[in-house]
């Protein structure tokens, strides 16, 4: 049964040959940096809807690649996300979606030791009464970050996006705010090539938790 109490965002750029995971490119070229880019989308969609308890939109970067998401989710799914920055593009997101459900959580399409049970127990902290719930990535940034009825402004400004700066810094802004938030147990995403042993045995065993 689908709760209609939440809204599960998942951010995703847009696949285009030469603009996504770039990192990778000196080792995979531009086409097999691009064919990880969507090989992680499918994978982590796949894990975090496995379940199919939560509605979830799929919020691309810039639009014309519709097509190619479709294999994914229907039109009505679709958003495009708006901004100059990441921080812009998650509080535009996130202020959209709280006007159709009172929970909402944001995920990036390259965290796929994300999974539904995961996504779950974020939803059962919001409901509990938490504000804010980061879950920590061990890159210095967060694979998922949920809030409960608004968007604490601030919390997206003055942020190193791409750094591993970001957790500690939006660390700060909460205490800074005095928000009550919760902590997830820290996950990995797929950011430089060393993590591409980590994706195979993912691939291999299913259990991120393993690696």
């Amino acid at each position: 049964m689908i709760n209609d109490d939440v809204r599960v965002l998942f951010f995703a750029k847009s696949p285009i040959a030469g603009r996504v995971k770039t990192r990778f490119i000196p080792t995979l070229g531009v086409e097999g940096a691009l064919g990880l880019h969507e090989q992680l989308i499918r994978l982590t969609w796949q894990r975090v809807t496995e379940g199919g308890k939560w509605p979830i939109e799929l919020w691309m970067s810039e639009s014309g690649q519709e097509h190619w998401f479709s294999q994914l989710c229907s039109p009505q799914q679709m958003y495009v996300q708006q901004g100059d920055d990441l921080g812009q593009r998650m509080y535009h997101a996130l202020n959209d979606a709280l006007q159709r459900a009172p929970n909402v959580l944001v995920i990036g399409a390259d965290c796929v030791s994300l999974d539904d049970e995961y996504v779950s127990d974020a939803v059962s902290k919001l409901r509990a009464g938490a504000r804010v719930v980061l879950g920590p990535a061990e890159d210095g940034g967060y694979v998922l970050l949920g809030v409960r009825n608004q968007v604490p402004a601030p919390l997206f400004e003055g942020i190193d996006w791409g750094t591993a700066r970001v957790l500690d810094q939006t660390r700060v802004k909460l205490q800074q705010m005095l928000t009550d938030w919760q902590e997830m147990p820290t996950r990995w995403d797929v950011d430089v090539p060393e993590d591409l042993t980590r994706l195979e045995r993912l691939l291999q065993s299913g259990n991120a938790l393993t690696l």
